[in-house]
């Protein structure tokens, strides 16, 4: 549909790629259809020229071919995290109970809710911002978003049931946070980006409680760093876990999943 205001879109996409937006022709139709005004166009633009994140000016992201909301702060889903998905839906049986932790926007949880079945699905995150957020994105799929530190703040009657558990959660080692684009290390939650030292301090701590969350034969399924991998599938294994490397070069991802024998 065009817009209802005049725009010079060749000038709009120059001034997107000038400033270092490498997808310059989709985000000036994507800025274009969300605003309704020129003054509404002109303040996006400048926005984001500024370097704030697409996503926060849109108010959304595509995840997994679904348009899921994102609040300001919140982490926003990337495309490799469709291997993820992925990765989880192939390993889990039937009806499963199905918990997102560090679940940021809620968009995995959204997008295991449209490939699964669950019997019961829920999600978590320590940031407030992240959990309303979330808990808008679910609306209508009968899941829960709980607030708090990973398994911390699930119901203890699911402790030994669960069949799956997925996390994204941060990896990116503490000193490399300010390596990372503006867009993310300058827009969104510090807590969604620094995973400790090496990067693996909150997935050694999901790894470790999963093997008492998880039901025998269950299983974990996380994203990493692909230089990682072997110190996490260590880690893994010193909890009692069996891991397995999952990789897709074309999105640059890594997940493991690791099943409880």
């Amino acid at each position: 549909m065009a817009p209802p205001f005049p725009t010079d879109r060749p000038a709009l996409v120059h001034r997107l790629r000038t400033a270092g937006c490498v997808y310059a022709e989709d985000e000036a139709d994507l800025l274009l259809a969300a605003a309704d005004t020129p003054a509404a166009l002109a303040d996006l633009t400048a926005r984001r020229v500024a370097g704030e994140p697409l996503e926060y000016l849109l108010g959304w992201a595509e995840f997994c071919g679904l348009r899921i909301a994102v609040d300001e702060g919140v982490f926003v889903p990337r495309a490799r995290t469709a291997l993820l998905v992925e990765a989880a839906a192939e390993v889990t049986g039937p009806a499963p109970a199905v918990v997102d932790l560090c679940c940021g926007s809620g968009a995995t949880t959204v997008a295991l809710a449209h490939r699964l079945a669950p019997r019961w699905l829920a999600a978590a995150d320590i940031d407030p911002t992240a959990v309303a957020c979330a808990r808008r994105n679910v609306v209508g799929l009968n899941a829960e978003v709980y607030e708090g530190d990973l398994f911390d703040p699930l119901p203890r009657r699911w402790r030994g049931r669960l069949d799956l558990v997925v996390a994204n959660a941060p990896y990116v080692p503490t000193d490399a946070v300010a390596l990372m684009p503006p867009e993310a290390r300058l827009h969104e939650a510090p807590v969604a980006l620094d995973g400790g030292p090496d990067g693996l301090s909150v997935l050694r701590r999901v790894g470790s409680d999963a093997a008492d969350w998880l039901a025998p034969g269950g299983h974990l399924v996380v994203e990493v760093g692909t230089t990682q991998v072997d110190a996490l599938c260590e880690s893994f294994q010193k909890a009692g876990l069996i891991p397995t490397v999952h990789q897709d070069e074309t999105r640059d991802a890594t997940a493991l999943t690791a099943r409880r024998p």
